[in-house]
């Protein structure tokens, strides 16, 4: 392991968690893409399949800000192990449903409670901020870190989820991603000693993380980043298909995560200066960019090059956006903050990859991939119109209102 990655595992109990947060994080990358591929196994269409991926990201959105507020004011083992089983024990009711045949309305409820899964990925961000408070430089090399755990996410994740689905029996991917959340939510809040110090309501002022005016123009452009996201997987599983290869969709999706993952790698070895918001602007811009030769792929092999060359911008420009999260929310609403990047990207993975599948339905698969060129052309646009308010430091200094707050709170218990 390269020395800058060697260094911010000194910290007592880092390795442990972040191995947790690997497990809990398999469930990103294998519950929506093991859904499409258990549905069209059952009913041989994508479109619903796509609406009920969209429905698990959709809850997602909805949910796992929620969620994260909660962890923020009463501690992460109180939180999650609850939430965990709730969503668990639905994702079994939508494999039953699907299974026995029931009514496509059953399917949508039960995506409702599947989709109830906490940011785990939050959460082990939240640690290693709380351990890494003012060193900007280490802090930097442990998100980047964690990039490259979300790549090999989705290097393995639809590896595993499409082919247990396809070769064992398509309920299998969604069943396994399951036991992943299960096992990597109760390992992580078992390490009590790097849980990030809970912060009652007496402490937080001002509302909602998502009042920053900074992170509004993230979470803005990150749904249109996860709709290509959304859209790239449901289209692909599709154009391999077309081709009589279904099973190679996986080996595809995870060639695009290796290029985020290995782009994370050298960012993370990189003592970057500069502005934050420009690196975040060029990012965004290079992955719509990226999608344009999408269009123009004819086969498999094709596809998977001009998937690995859009990974290329996806671990940098999510590296710098923790970074801004971190710059621009109280620190009091860290995770709450983190989590609603993600729910950006589930609300954009929503609607993506809902659009691809009707797109793949009535056009075909490769006219399917005009969804993510378009979802790209809008994440640019929205980042170059919100840039103004990403520049330079946040107008609070940061953390300021509410480390002010908590200074003013310690002065007076002193006094």
């Amino acid at each position: 392991m390269p020395s800058p990655y060697r260094a911010i595992f000194s910290a007592p109990g880092s390795r442990e968690f972040s191995a947790a947060g690997f497990f809990g994080r398999m469930p990103l990358s294998m519950m929506g893409i093991g859904v499409v591929t258990m549905i069209s196994q059952l009913t041989g269409g994508y479109g619903l399949a796509g609406a009920l991926s969209a429905t698990l990201a959709m809850s997602a959105a909805v949910c796992g800000p929620q969620v994260s507020r909660l962890v923020d004011r009463y501690g992460q083992r109180r939180v999650l192990r609850p939430v965990t089983l709730v969503a668990v024990a639905a994702v079994a009711g939508l494999l039953i449903c699907a299974q026995q045949g029931a009514p496509e309305w059953t399917l949508f409820v039960f995506s409702v409670g599947a989709g109830c899964v906490p940011s785990v990925g939050s959460m082990v961000r939240s640690r290693w901020a709380e351990i890494y408070r003012g060193s900007s430089r280490d802090l930097h090399t442990a998100y980047a870190w964690e990039s490259i755990v979300d790549g090999v996410c989705f290097i393995f994740g639809p590896i595993i989820s499409i082919g247990l689905s396809t070769a064992w029996f398509p309920e299998a991917g969604p069943l396994i991603a399951a036991g992943f959340l299960l096992v990597g939510v109760f390992w992580l809040t078992a390490q009590r000693a790097t849980e990030p110090v809970p912060h009652p309501k007496s402490q937080q002022t001002g509302g909602s993380a998502l009042r920053s005016r900074g992170l509004q123009v993230l979470v803005a452009t990150f749904v249109a980043t996860g709709a290509i996201f959304g859209g790239v997987d449901v289209v692909t599983v599709a154009f391999a298909e077309e081709r009589g290869h279904k099973a190679a969709a996986s080996l595809v999706l995870a060639v695009y995560a290796l290029g985020s993952c290995l782009a994370g790698a050298v960012f993370g070895l990189l003592h970057v200066k500069g502005d934050p918001g420009t690196r975040w602007l060029v990012g965004v811009c290079a992955m719509a960019v990226s999608m344009i030769p999408l269009l123009l792929a004819g086969n498999l092999p094709l596809l998977a090059v001009a998937l690995f060359v859009a990974g290329l911008a996806i671990a940098p420009t999510m590296v710098t956006t923790m970074a801004l999260v971190e710059a621009h929310v109280p620190r009091t609403k860290l995770t709450e903050g983190m989590t609603w990047t993600s729910t950006g990207l589930a609300v954009g993975v929503a609607l993506g990859s809902s659009a691809a599948g009707w797109v793949v339905d009535a056009a075909g698969a490769k006219a399917g991939y005009a969804v993510p060129v378009v979802a790209g052309a809008l994440a640019a646009a929205v980042a170059v119109l919100g840039y103004r308010r990403l520049a330079g430091p946040a107008a609070t200094g940061g953390r300021g209102e509410d480390d002010r707050h908590l200074r003013t709170d310690d002065d007076e218990r002193v006094a």
